[in-house]
């Protein structure tokens, strides 16, 4: 008993030092549990999109489509038609983007007779958290699965689209479904971590290494569903074939460098390309043509729109 009352109530210089010390470290244990559990929150929580249009004098007459993501329940994307029968470009929105920042692209790519089907993650839509990737894969397999029940399209013929959080899971989602035929991305990465130590350090809070590394403690508790899931590179042999085009955005280094990593490892035919600036929604009108005549172009060479004409 004398032992702890010494440190309750000290008396000796050397317990005061001894009880300031502990209560230092309690303190900056619980500040820094604090900041890094408010990182991680503003981090998996982006905002939501606001993604509602009325369609009834939308030129290219695209439709809502209401289907279902396992586990989560009633899903909404939007379906522009191009040839019937022809392939489908499903668009992926990178973090913090929503589908109704992406129509303009989606015209594009109906214009050369591309269905099209665009769609928000979970995270941007409702109270579910993001994963950076991992659970946005399988939401990337239910829309295409959704498309792939309609009648209009050719349901073995799919070119994905993402930048990226969606090009983490368009990536993710080619190297298991033999559906899709061709696949462009933009700032993509390997692993979630890596985004978010990205997002981290664009707040300022992360340079404190013991906040960093708390911060990818609780994302790994967060994710822990998900923990088995290898990088994306440890499965490219998958995408043996497939027709790849990696972009890489001067204005993100980071990511750029990510990006070109991906584009080495990945077996061809690949082809990558250097933007002086990225983030689609983010870009001038000008921008955005070079942008949209590049991805056009990649579809049209290497997944051609054949198919009939809709009535």
């Amino acid at each position: 008993m004398g032992f702890f009352s010494e440190f309750l109530y000290p008396t000796h210089w050397y317990s005061k030092i001894i009880v300031a010390l502990l209560a230092l470290t309690i303190f900056f244990l619980l500040a820094t549990t604090a900041v890094s559990g408010f990182l991680l929150y503003r981090i998996v929580s982006p905002a939501p999109s606001n993604s509602q249009l009325d369609f009834s004098d939308f030129p290219g007459h695209p439709e809502v489509v209401t289907y279902q993501v396992p586990g989560e329940g009633s899903r909404e994307g939007w379906f522009f038609p191009g040839l019937r029968e022809a392939p489908t470009i499903v668009l992926c929105p990178g973090y913090q983007t929503g589908r109704g920042e992406l129509l303009t692209l989606a015209t594009a790519l109906q214009d050369q007779q591309f269905n099209v089907f665009l769609f928000d993650f979970s995270a941007g839509s409702s109270t579910l958290k993001s994963t950076l990737g991992y659970r946005e894969v399988l939401e990337v397999r239910a829309a295409v699965e959704a498309v792939a029940q309609r009648n209009d399209v050719d349901p073995g013929r799919f070119g994905l689209w993402g930048t990226n959080v969606g090009a983490y899971a368009a990536i993710g989602e080619a190297e298991g479904d033999r559906r899709v035929a061709a696949i462009a991305v933009e700032s993509a990465y390997d692993r979630p971590q890596q985004e978010l130590d990205l997002l981290g350090s664009r707040s300022g809070l992360a340079t404190v290494p013991l906040i960093r590394r708390a911060t990818e403690i609780g994302f790994e508790w967060l994710t822990r569903a998900y923990r088995d899931t290898p990088p994306l590179s440890s499965r490219f042999s998958r995408l043996a074939g497939e027709p790849k085009l990696f972009l890489e955005a001067s204005d993100e280094p980071v990511l750029a460098a990510d990006t070109r990593q991906l584009y080495l490892l990945s077996p061809p035919p690949h082809d990558e390309g250097v933007l002086q600036r990225g983030n689609y929604a983010g870009m001038l009108d000008d921008e955005k043509r070079v942008y949209e005549n590049r991805i056009v172009t990649f579809f049209l060479v290497n997944l051609p729109p054949t198919g009939r004409a809709h009535r």
